[in-house]
């Protein structure tokens, strides 16, 4: 095994291990206590990212598949799509995310407050057309994506050690990369936006509570927390995005597989579905406490 695969299988073990914790929290919480609608938009980004972490490159899914004898072209197929499908899931989760946690939040005077009653029930027709929209646009993948049948091919671009597209019309691309730019554009300004308003809604809170509220009353109400760490994961997955934006870009331009380039892209793209949780983990309280209470037993 290749140093570069060593430390992507430690990332992906990493990654997988917390992701893997959070939902069986989440559980507990959803059986034993009523939930917070952010905690069922929680629990899915733990799967998406886990989804995610598992179909990256020619690793961990890739090799299962190939450990039970499926075609290589089944393999990559399969790989590519899913990971495709949660890589569109991860952003569009994550800026309902931010979404809804700018409307828990909202004053009950603001044009949000109307809609924080309805908040369980848009969740779920949220988690159906988002999923239902990227299961489908990303269907083309499996016409474009195949294993190597003839590596002398030379209009063949390769996408991994073993996988190659095959060559799309200039017009089909150039609206394919349209609307994939779009939906993620319009996506990253939604949470800009979000998060821009929830700034500004902790800053003034923070504002009222000095003048009329001792300084005991300023510790941060689970709210305010959930807040800051939404912004955090926020903040975090904009930078991850456009880190990643960049290199897919430089791989395109190159035109060719190289083990480098992959090497380092599979490392960004997994970095955001690996710390997240653990973001999640240490900011959540309720999270802490069951930990505490484990360890003191």
């Amino acid at each position: 095994m290749s140093s570069s695969h060593t430390v992507l299988y430690f990332q992906a073990g990493l990654g997988v291990i917390a992701n893997m914790f959070l939902p069986l929290f989440y559980i507990f919480i959803i059986l034993s206590h009523r939930p917070k609608p952010m905690d069922l938009i929680s629990c899915q980004l733990t799967f998406i990212h886990i989804m995610m972490i598992l179909t990256a490159g020619d690793i961990l899914l890739a090799d299962i598949l190939q450990s039970l004898k499926f075609g290589n072209d089944f393999k990559c197929k399969t790989t590519i799509y899913i990971n495709r499908v949660m890589r569109g899931l991860s952003i569009c989760v994550t800026c309902l995310l931010s979404v809804f946690q700018a409307v828990t939040i909202s004053p009950n005077n603001s044009l949000l407050a109307k809609f924080k009653h309805k908040v369980q029930k848009c969740i779920i027709y949220a988690f159906f057309y988002i999923w239902s929209f990227n299961l489908l646009f990303s269907s083309r993948w499996f016409f474009y994506a195949a294993g190597f049948t003839n590596e002398s091919v030379t209009n063949q671009m390769k996408v991994s050690k073993s996988c190659f597209l095959f060559p799309m019309n200039h017009i089909l691309r150039g609206l394919m990369v349209t609307m994939a730019m779009s939906r993620d554009v319009f996506l990253v300004g939604v949470m800009l936006t979000t998060s821009a308003y929830m700034v500004i809604i902790l800053f003034r809170h923070q504002r009222q509570c000095k003048h009329l509220h001792s300084i005991r009353h300023l510790r941060a109400s689970p709210e305010k927390r959930a807040t800051q760490t939404i912004l955090l994961l926020v903040v975090f997955f904009v930078v991850m995005y456009w880190v990643d934006f960049v290199i897919s870009f430089t791989s395109i331009l190159l035109g060719v597989y190289d083990p480098v380039v992959l090497t380092v892209q599979i490392s960004m793209m997994n970095v955001y579905p690996t710390i997240t949780p653990l973001i999640q983990i240490s900011s959540d309280k309720r999270i802490i406490n069951v930990l505490k209470y484990l360890r003191s037993k």
